[in-house]
């Protein structure tokens, strides 16, 4: 399994924390750092079952930037949500976890890291 995070969010830390209480074999995945392609976000959200605005942060500075607010959150504008989080990793929902059988979750809650940890 694999976790997206910012190492200076708190629910990224409280993931980590409850990982490893329950032995999980994990990568960690910096993910400011290491930014995800626009191909590696479609696949995620593909795992997640969500759309790119689904796991957007719109109250970031950047999306304000932006308007994404505005955009319009439909299949036609899909690639440019994918573009900006890939351009814009700061705008993307974390933690991820992607599980071991194939899917994903936005791990913001303890119940979040338990299902990815069931899967």
């Amino acid at each position: 399994m694999e976790i997206w995070i910012n190492p200076a969010c708190s629910k990224c830390r409280s993931a980590l924390t409850l990982l490893d209480a329950e032995g999980a074999d994990y990568t960690v995945r910096r993910y400011l750092e290491d930014i995800p392609s626009p191909d590696e976000i479609r696949r995620v959200l593909d795992r997640l079952g969500l759309e790119p605005w689904d796991i957007t942060r719109t109250q970031e500075a950047a999306a304000k930037e932006l308007g994404l607010n505005e955009w319009p959150r439909d299949a036609a504008d899909r690639d440019r949500w994918i573009e900006a989080l890939s351009a814009h990793p700061k705008l993307i929902q974390r933690p991820i976890i992607t599980a071991e059988d194939g899917t994903a979750v936005v791990a913001r809650t303890e119940d979040a890291v338990r299902d990815a940890l069931s899967r």
